[in-house]
């Protein structure tokens, strides 16, 4: 049964989830299912051959892997910048905190522009990687840094409020009883934490599997190297091939749902754990 509070600030269950419903449906569910039925006008030895194209599947490895590997460096120093925000005071901390949302106001060309100018190896870091034989622009690094880059506010933003909602006591009560730093943090603080940075990571690992702006122009987009999947879906739209490009963005929304599907299930079977049941 339904436990629909009486009283709420917005009376009508029915009406409220049929808006609901119906807006969800225009704004998610049409556009996912159009994707999925145009592509299959194909037949399925056409879909393989699509999909299974060395060039196809390099582009996969490198779109989900440099995604996977983005979001687990955001979750770790995300998670750090978190905790010298809300527990510690310095000079210039309000324009740290300010500056963690900066990749959600600068445009994504813009971003991509500055990191490209940056660690080319006539930029500022990148001058100085190059003697040392450290190339960054224009290979998959290059991508790497512009997916840490938009992923880290994503884990910041997740983790604070919940790491600001801990009590210190509990911090206090563990050292009482003898706990070290390292196991208050391991058995304490992170169990609470976890739910939140996988979260984090799940959002800031989504984002950069769609990416495109911010890396495009540091890809370098060398087939089979540096070239990004939603690029070889643009490529595809460019040769006006549209069931080539639903097939190959159908294989991604798939393998992004699935992902994030285990993702969410971890998060809720972390929760339950904790105690901190959603």
């Amino acid at each position: 049964m339904l436990n629909v509070k009486k009283n709420s600030l917005f009376p009508g269950f029915g009406l409220s989830l049929g808006y609901t419903i119906v807006y969800l449906s225009i704004i998610v569910l049409i556009p996912l299912s159009a994707i999925i039925l145009k592509t299959t006008s194909l037949t399925l030895s056409a879909f393989i051959d699509v999909i299974a194209s060395p060039r196809v599947l390099a582009s996969f490895r490198l779109s989900f892997g440099m995604a996977l590997v983005a979001g687990l460096i955001n979750a770790f120093f995300g998670l750090l910048l978190a905790w010298a925000l809300v527990r510690y005071s310095f000079i210039g901390k309000n324009l740290i905190d300010a500056l963690v949302d900066l990749p959600f106001a600068l445009p994504t060309a813009v971003t991509g522009i500055a990191l490209t100018a940056l660690y080319s190896k006539n930029g500022w870091i990148g001058s100085h990687l190059e003697p040392l034989g450290i190339k960054i622009a224009f290979t998959p690094w290059g991508i790497l840094i512009a997916l840490i880059f938009i992923g880290l506010p994503f884990v910041v933003r997740t983790v604070q409020p919940i790491l600001e909602e801990i009590e210190l006591e509990l911090e206090e009560a563990a050292a009482s009883l003898g706990a070290s730093r390292l196991q208050t943090f391991r058995k304490v603080i992170l169990p609470i934490l976890l739910p939140a940075l996988l979260t984090g990571f799940a959002l800031a690992f989504a984002r950069g599997v769609g990416e495109y702006g911010s890396v495009i122009f540091i890809a370098g987009n060398i087939p089979m190297v540096s070239e990004i999947t939603p690029l070889m879906i643009i490529t595809k739209l460019e040769q006006y091939d549209y069931v080539g490009a639903t097939a190959i963005a159908s294989v991604m929304l798939l393998i992004s749902l699935c992902l994030l599907f285990t993702i969410n299930g971890l998060q809720s079977w972390t929760a339950k754990r904790t105690g901190r049941v959603r």
